[in-house]
């Protein structure tokens, strides 16, 4: 399947904040825009793409739970991750000044985290699909007094002029990403390293706080808890865990061993690189 190699699907248009992770993690790769989230999938599964970059959360705004569904029902596998910096901008059409401007398109997401700035102009917002499709539309339609809000590669794809930049309200906005592929990877030794996994807790008492439990007991730092609802089965959930560590250390293999004895349906998702948040790295 050499018409894959060396080519990242993302969901989104062209400048979207999806694109700039692809560019920024992965610059000898080429970049290509899918409709969905499952679409990603899709493509690396049918070796369209060699890899996918998929968001999964985000500080303000929360997780992603489409990529988190789709983690548990198709069978590829995280080899990295990344965090990006979200720096919303404000353009329009070259000449138009911001005093022109009476109304601004955006995905919500980007509208509610740049609400101050919006609202200290007065400008009515305007909700779409996404941030990248905002610029494009703005950028083909020739809107009189309206901008958008997207990324400055957006505005440099589309040819369009920044108005201002970092205009979020948060200056730490940042989403995480997951790279994933067809094949797991065995990273390299010595390289800080982060475990994916996904689990179903069995029905007995304290059965989620016994699987955490060997964690604790194998000193073992965990980095985020998530529950999500299994499809297709009502008032059943499965849990995804991230955890430092690496699949050939001996306290990882002991606290596997004990989650398997409370749970089922236990599945790694990968093994992988750690990238540190911009931030200082949290702990559960």
């Amino acid at each position: 399947m050499s018409h894959a190699n060396r080519v990242v699907a993302f969901q989104g248009a062209h400048g979207a904040y999806s694109e700039q992770a692809c560019r920024e993690k992965l610059p000898g790769y080429q970049s290509r825009p899918y409709k969905t989230f499952e679409d990603i999938f899709i493509a690396v599964e049918q070796g369209d793409a060699e890899l996918g970059m998929l968001p999964v959360e985000n500080s303000m705004a929360g997780v992603v739970s489409d990529s988190y569904d789709l983690l548990a029902v198709h069978n590829l596998h995280i080899i990295g991750e990344y965090y990006l910096p979200v720096r919303h901008c404000l353009m329009a059409h070259q000449g138009v000044n911001v005093e022109r401007i009476h109304t601004v398109y955006s995905h919500p997401q980007a509208l509610a985290q740049c609400h101050s700035f919006i609202k200290r102009h007065g400008w009515n917002r305007v909700a779409v699909y996404d941030t990248a499709g905002a610029a494009a539309a703005l950028k083909e339609e020739h809107r009189e007094g309206e901008a958008a809000i997207a990324s400055a590669l957006a505005a440099e794809l589309y040819g369009l002029d920044l108005l201002a930049e970092q205009i979020q309200d948060s200056a730490n906005n940042t989403t995480r990403f997951l790279i994933i592929a067809k094949d797991g990877i065995i990273p390299m030794p010595n390289v800080g390293c982060k475990i994916s996994l996904l689990f179903e807790v069995r029905h007995i008492p304290a059965a989620l706080y016994k699987c955490l439990g060997g964690f604790a007991t194998n000193g073992i730092n965990l980095t985020r808890l998530e529950s999500r609802p299994v499809a297709g089965r009502d008032w059943s959930y499965h849990f995804y865990l991230d955890f430092q560590g690496r699949m050939d250390q001996v306290n990882v293999q002991q606290a596997l061993e004990e989650l398997k004895f409370y749970t089922h349906n236990m599945k790694v998702l990968g093994c992988y690189p750690e990238s540190l948040r911009p931030e200082s790295q949290g702990a559960l």
